[in-house]
């Protein structure tokens, strides 16, 4: 499906375009197009890959100028470009709505003028029931999509969705959060103890953009099942890696525009979603306006599936949290070096320092 093709990657140089990068960096594909407005970054990428399949293209998706002019020849495009911070969104929430939706839209329009094959579209469980301005961001974004992939025939340009929960480590993770506090010798800060989210490795996030590639029509928008556990199971088993259970931890209350759950599949899409193993489709509704002519007698039965949230999913131990921590670079790196910390620590202190 790859071989040989031109992949963009907006939001490229952020935690999950770096990890679509890695995912694809050493198969048969063509090109991978890194598109950002974060020059740092790009020339940061560029030492670390040294890798001639690897182009870097500057530019906002806000202006649609620039998103055109990196698309030419452009195959498949995964769109991670957004706002994300819950707080920064609350305060700014017109910049939300120019990245994630206008943003959005002007990616689609591009891909579709350049007659790009299949576009996959980066959202989050935020956008379900939405109560704070980066999911209503979020969630329009989907509107977006789904109307957007009606304008245009499926075998020119395939438009869908992704929607996920908390990737582990990523930007914006509590995780990396707590454990500088640990370092630091800091109580850990939770927002409330039995609070919910789902949790999943960025290689996991990965699979479903695959998965989606392969097997999403247009307008559908793709879910991964994923577990969750408690912030205070999470805080939990990063100290005990970290050797830290006597650190204290300190309640802050929940902070603007944040769920006691996460929600990612709705009441309402769970009437027509498909379980297709470790993922859910949701497909669109490919209705026009013209209902009459839809008109149906008697009650359609509904699916016995239900609300998909970080409530009702698979709840982790401590034991589960932490064996799934174990499995990430970034927590097998941070335990080495606070290890060799340790030991330095205790050297100086044994033998004293000149």
């Amino acid at each position: 499906m790859f071989k040989g093709r031109t992949l963009m990657i907006t939001g490229g140089t952020g935690s999950f375009g770096h990890a679509v990068l890695n995912r694809f960096l050493d198969t048969d594909i063509g090109e991978i197009r890194i598109f950002s407005r974060d020059e740092k970054k790009q020339d940061d990428m560029r030492k670390e890959y040294h890798n001639d399949k690897i182009k870097f293209y500057i530019g906002d998706v806000r202006d649609l100028a620039s998103v055109k002019n990196a698309m030419h020849g452009v195959d498949y495009i995964f769109h991670a470009a957004a706002l994300k911070q819950v707080p920064s969104c609350e305060f700014f929430p017109l910049e939300a709505v120019k990245t994630n939706v206008i943003g959005t839209d002007n990616v689609l329009t591009a891909a579709i003028e350049e007659g790009v094959k299949k576009v996959i579209c980066l959202s989050t469980d935020k956008a379900a029931y939405p109560v704070n301005a980066m999911g209503t961001s979020k969630a329009m974004m989907e509107k977006v999509i789904v109307a957007k992939s009606r304008t245009v025939e499926q075998n020119k340009t395939t438009i869908c969705a992704t929607r996920y929960g908390n990737v582990m480590c990523s930007r914006g993770s509590v995780i990396p959060l707590f454990i500088e506090q640990i370092k630091a010798g800091k109580p850990l800060t939770i927002t409330e103890p039995k609070m919910t989210r789902f949790i999943m490795s960025l290689e996991e996030a990965v699979e479903l953009v695959v998965f989606a590639f392969k097997n999403a029509e247009a307008g559908d928008i793709m879910v991964q099942k994923a577990p969750a556990c408690t912030i205070e199971v999470l805080a939990q088993a990063v100290k005990e890696l970290f050797g830290a259970e006597k650190e204290e931890t300190k309640i802050i209350g929940i902070r603007h525009g944040e769920k006691m759950y996460e929600t990612l599949l709705t009441n309402e899409e769970c009437v027509h979603a498909i379980d297709m193993g470790n993922f859910y489709r949701v497909p669109c509704d490919k209705r026009d306006l013209n209902y009459d002519k839809y008109f149906v007698d008697g009650n359609q039965e509904r699916t016995k599936l239900s609300e998909f949230n970080s409530n009702n999913t698979k709840l982790l131990t401590i034991e589960q949290v932490k064996e799934k921590l174990l499995q990430l670079d970034y927590i097998q790196n941070e335990l080495k070096n606070w290890s060799k910390d340790n030991a330095i620590t205790k050297g100086e202190k044994l033998f004293g320092t000149n």
